[in-house]
């Protein structure tokens, strides 16, 4: 059994949901809900140090990938935002053979992008971040710019609602160590899906690319930034079609 606080929602194939940070599950995946009508089990885990989950110093996208691993149990499609998405990765190649489908909204694969220009100066400016010798407000704020989140169109009492998270993600461990695991993603078997928010060159870029990589579709789903999933319907359907195409 999970060490996680996760949540449920419907009966039917089970779908794992990997949130990304700053966020507990169910506050990242609410517009997803509606899909629980549709024949699926939303299974939805706070990451370790989010919501009722257990506490730790700081992000790990390998005790994720442990996690997620876990929560596959016999099989289940993944869907995972930006640094669920590390964790996500590496669970779906280690375990292909529970991995329904995987879908990725726009994950920090920053090893993939060294030579776009673009792509490569989102890398210097998180790492640049990453450095800083900020109070954690400021940092927040300098954070959300850096990933392609105007913090003034937050609505109000945001930012102070995920501040006590930002001590967490400043002691993470960096996207840009991860060791992608591209090769054994490509040879899986399970359909692959990569989501851009259409809102930054640099994550088309890494979306792009990743993709090629890993054999994956790749789809834009714009209007809500890099918080692709709070779009609702439109990233809803691109799941189902997802979904569907597994028998």
């Amino acid at each position: 059994m999970s060490e996680l606080n996760v949540t449920t929602w419907g009966n039917g194939t089970p779908v794992v949901f990997v949130h990304g940070s700053l966020v507990t599950g169910v506050e990242e995946w609410h517009a997803q809900q509606p899909l629980a009508e549709e024949g699926f089990c939303l299974v939805v885990p706070d990451r370790r140090g989010y919501g009722g989950s257990p506490t730790v110093h700081g992000e790990d996208f390998l005790r994720d990938a442990d996690d997620v691993a876990e929560l596959l149990g016999d099989g289940a499609h993944v869907v995972a935002h930006s640094y669920g998405g590390l964790g996500a990765m590496l669970a779906a190649s280690r375990r292909p053979e529970a991995t329904l489908s995987l879908a990725l909204l726009e994950p920090p694969a920053f090893t993939v992008v060294r030579h776009d220009s673009a792509g490569h100066a989102l890398v210097e400016d998180v790492r640049d971040v990453f450095d800083a010798e900020l109070p954690d407000q400021e940092w927040l704020v300098r954070f959300l710019k850096a990933v392609g989140t105007d913090p003034a169109t937050l609505p109000a009492g945001v930012l102070e609602e995920v501040a006590p998270f930002v001590p967490l993600v400043r002691r993470s461990r960096k996207p840009w160590e991860c060791d992608l695991p591209t090769a054994a993603l490509t040879s899986a078997p399970f359909p692959k899906l990569v989501v851009s928010g259409g809102h930054s060159d640099a994550f088309d870029a890494i979306c792009d690319a990743l993709a090629e990589r890993i054999d994956a579709e790749c789809i834009e789903v714009s209007g809500a930034g890099h918080e692709i999933q709070f779009v609702g319907p439109p990233l809803n359907q691109a799941l189902l079609d997802l979904w569907r195409k597994v028998a």
